[in-house]
């Protein structure tokens, strides 16, 4: 039986890098997005190229809101009869001074990149453990751990992130669900309003983070790789 994996935030870079991974070894995949035509030209590029509609279902998802979660969670169950595996990748961050954030901002990012995880995470629960287990993995950041200026509610965000799995990790293993947490360095994608091509002559890909998670999902059921750093292998000279 061919695998089901939920990713959020997957209409670009990471998730859609990783709905294209898992696609092309003939699994099936549930993407989110918070933009319908976002969703809608995710799920038709990546049933052009998979060729089997039957495999890919997008679906229009705010975390931030426990219900649209929920509804995420049952609409993928229900098109693919289970969900194997939770990828929470949706994120967002900016560049500004505690100072100048808005209140509505800092709420955002955090409402995003933490309580977005709980929701999702929440809901999927039960459902993973009717499937007898399963797999959760949590986009983290290098950023948890190593601060700047400017990232405060970022880093912040993606900090609690690292404890919530690590919590929930300990909580998960008795359900055969195994749970774990990647921290990507710099990563060319269009994320907190870059450029996809700043850096991208030394930057990770985004499949290149989506290979990484591929291959904890491959891992062997005694096992539980908890924590992933992955980082460019040659960064930019300063």
């Amino acid at each position: 039986m061919a695998r089901v994996t939920l990713i959020t935030g997957g209409t670009r870079g990471i998730g859609y890098a990783l709905a294209e991974a898992l696609l092309a070894r003939g699994e099936q995949v549930a993407l989110t997005g918070t933009s319908t035509d976002g969703v809608v030209r995710a799920e038709h590029t990546l049933v052009t190229a998979c060729g089997d509609p039957g495999r890919v279902a997008g679906i229009v998802c705010d975390v931030r809101d426990p219900a649209s979660a929920e509804v995420a969670v049952r609409t993928a169950a229900a098109r693919f009869g289970g969900i194997d595996a939770l990828v929470n990748n949706a994120g967002v961050g900016v560049g500004v001074p505690v100072s100048e954030m808005p209140h509505e901002e800092w709420d955002r990012i955090i409402g995003t990149n933490l309580t977005g995880v709980f929701n999702c995470c929440k809901a999927a629960i039960p459902v993973l453990r009717q499937r007898g287990g399963g797999w959760i993995v949590n986009i983290s950041s290098l950023a948890s751990k190593n601060p700047f200026v400017g990232g405060a509610a970022y880093c912040a965000s993606k900090a609690g992130l690292n404890a919530f799995s690590e919590a929930l990790m300990q909580e998960l293993r008795p359900d055969n669900i195994r749970v774990t947490y990647i921290l990507p360095g710099s990563v060319a994608t269009g994320f907190s309003g870059r450029q996809s091509s700043t850096g991208a002559d030394w930057k990770l890909q985004p499949a290149d983070v989506a290979q990484a998670i591929v291959d904890v999902l491959d891992h062997p059921a005694r096992s539980l790789p908890s924590r992933v750093e992955i980082r460019p292998s040659q960064p930019a000279k300063t």
